[in-house]
C-alpha cells in the first residue's frame, strides 16, 4: 500500500479514465469484466478524490 501513497491525485485520476475506457470497450464481449473495470475505476476515482482532499488540508 505503501507505493499507492507515493502516487499524485493526476495518477488516480489517469488510471480512472483508463479503466472507463477499458470498460466501455469491452462491454460487448464480456459483461463481468465491464463491471469490474467499472468498480476498479470507481475506487480509483474516489482515492484520487481523497487524496486532493487530504493534500489539500496539510
Amino acid at each position: 500500500m505503501s507505493s499507492f501513497g507515493k502516487l499524485s491525485p493526476m495518477a488516480f485520476y489517469f488510471i480512472s479514465v483508463i479503466c472507463f475506457v477499458l470498460a466501455n470497450v469491452i462491454r460487448e464481449q464480456n459483461l463481468t469484466v465491464y463491471y469490474i473495470a467499472v468498480v476498479v475505476g470507481l475506487v480509483f476515482f474516489f482515492l484520487g478524490l481523497y487524496k486532493r482532499v487530504k493534500t489539500k488540508k496539510e
